[in-house]
């Protein structure tokens, strides 16, 4: 006997945001006015990177089906388990963080990429991103790691640089931790074998 549906679920209460994301128009990353709010976002590519031709081919002709990264932005005080009203722009901020590190790598153009975003109630915007990972996998997620990184701070530098970074270099920041075992060629490859396995 299958159970009845039940809308207050967990599982549904997430599916129920990333359906809402998934209904708002894409935005070019470049052209994303300031904003209140936090919530979830995801990033599409539409360029000619060859290890995201797939991703490419999927997200032209304003299809956007499949995007590259997806993230989230809460509240101040969110980390910390303490839910507050947000009067700030932490999801903008966190978006327009992401056109920097975009438009810093010297073999991305900024103008290829767009993002959905949606407001959210802070206490749905953990799983609401837990779907949409869970649904998408997108590469810089699952793979391609380190896209989603801050400047770690004087000191802290002797960890080891992204994977990100490595195959889109071009943060001043990223230069200063120590250099991957992993060729650009070998982190390419990594990610179109990737992408492969999610189509089949």
């Amino acid at each position: 006997m299958s159970l009845a549906f039940n809308p207050l679920d967990i599982p549904n209460l997430g599916k129920s945001v990333a359906n809402a994301i998934l209904e708002t128009d894409p935005t070019p990353i470049q052209s994303v006015a300031r904003f209140t709010g936090a919530g979830v976002y995801a990033i599409y590519y539409t360029g000619d990177f060859p290890a995201y031709a797939a991703i490419a081919d999927a997200n032209r002709d304003g299809k956007f089906e499949l995007p590259i990264y997806v993230g989230k932005a809460t509240p101040s005080g969110g980390r910390r388990g303490v839910t507050l009203t947000t009067s700030g722009s932490p999801l903008f901020s966190r978006i327009d963080d992401h056109r920097k590190s975009i438009e810093a790598a010297t073999n991305l153009d900024a103008a290829d990429f767009y993002v959905r975003w949606l407001v959210v109630e802070s206490i749905w915007i953990p799983l609401g991103e837990s779907v949409l990972i869970q649904h998408f996998a997108p590469v810089w997620n699952a793979v391609i790691d380190g896209f989603g990184n801050h400047d770690p701070g004087n000191g802290r530098y002797n960890g080891l640089n992204t994977k990100w970074d490595t195959l889109h270099p071009g943060r001043v920041w990223a230069t200063r931790l120590r250099p991957r075992v992993d060729t650009t060629a070998t982190i390419s490859q990594e990610a179109i074998e990737y992408i492969r396995s999610r189509s089949e």
